[in-house]
Parts: structure tokens; sequence; C-alpha cells
């Protein structure tokens, strides 16, 4: 349909996940570590071929989305949509405005630059500094690569929304499934369906 191969009989299905940590954001793991997948009923997990939609390494906790809806996983994250995700990154220390704002035009990292960010320091506690930010870029471990550049150390680091969909108070290790017009929402996040 409009350029897009359709599979019939396909029911396409959405679960929103907290991912903890220690997990993978995998559907398999040759070392037989837990994967995200590992956290829906196995048989549900199986029959629909639930995949995640991006990753969280496995030090990074928070929101994940499961699907088997290829096309808007591939939506969701293609820069071209520019699909945003927001984080919160509790750092030591603190950063300085200086970096705040260095980390808002990008920071030039081994493989590019990371791009423009939004982000702001939304409190303090000792020597930690805790960072709200909102990436539309998806380069491997960019944020905790930005802040490593520029001599802080990633203490957590917790996605929050992924476009449309928040975390909200699902609790680690949990999921629930979707709603129409979540799904709808994030398929409009895309630029889809407008």
């Amino acid at each position: 349909m409009d350029g897009v191969p359709v599979e019939p009989g396909v029911e396409h299905r959405y679960f929103a996940l907290n991912k903890p940590r220690g997990v993978i954001s995998s559907v398999g793991d040759p070392q037989g570590r837990r994967t995200v997948i590992d956290l829906i009923d196995p048989s549900l997990a199986n029959e629909l071929r639930l995949f995640p939609v991006g990753r969280l390494d496995m030090d990074s906790t928070g929101l994940i989305l499961l699907t088997n809806d290829g096309f808007l996983a591939n939506r969701l994250m293609h820069p071209r949509f520019g699909v945003p995700r927001e984080y919160v990154v509790e750092v030591e220390p603190a950063p300085s405005p200086q970096d705040i704002s260095r980390l808002r035009k990008g920071v030039v990292l081994e493989d590019g630059d990371s791009g423009p960010a939004r982000v702001s320091l939304v409190g303090k506690r000792g020597k930690r500094g805790q960072v709200r930010m909102t990436v539309t870029s998806g380069r491997k471990r960019q944020i905790r690569r930005s802040f490593e550049a520029l001599g802080y150390r990633v203490r957590s680091l917790n996605r929050v929304r992924f476009g449309s969909l928040g975390l909200g108070n699902l609790r680690p290790g949990s999921h629930r499934e979707l709603g129409p017009a979540e799904v709808k929402a994030l398929y409009r996040s895309t630029g889809w369906g407008r």
C-alpha cells in the first residue's frame, strides 16, 4: 500500500517495557544473558515475533518499545524522521553551564558530531548533577560518550520518553500493551498519517 509491503494476516502488537539494569535490548543473546524479550510472556513473544525498537545498553534503564511492526520501528529509528528520545541522566560531577551549552550544540565524538540536543540541569545532589536530555539521533551510546568526552562520569541513564510515548509509572521489569490512540500518536510522531 503506497509503496509499502503489507503482510496479510499479521496482527501488529505494541508494548511499552521499563527495562531494568542488567538486561540486554535484544531478542536473544548467545552468552545467555537476560533480554527484554525474556521479560514478556515467552509464548506471546514467540507467537508475535516481537523485537525491541532501538537499544538501551545493559547499564541503562527505561522505556523500550516492543513490537512486530517493522514499518513503524523503521520510522521511529530512522534519523530522517527526527523522533525525540528523552533521558534523565545522573552525572558526576554536576555539569558546568558551559558544558551544558556544548552538549546542546553537539559534541564531536570519534564517529562524528553527536548533533544538537535539548539539555537542562534539573538538580544537584552532592557532587552529582541530574540532567534532562532529548536527542533525535541515535548513535551507539551517544549520551554516555558525549558526557565522557567532556570529562563526566555517567552514574545512571534512564529513558523516560520515546516520541509521544512516556514511561509513566511503569515499574522496572514491567510492561503494558499500548492502546490504539497511543499507536496512532507514535505513527504521527514519525510524520505518518497527519
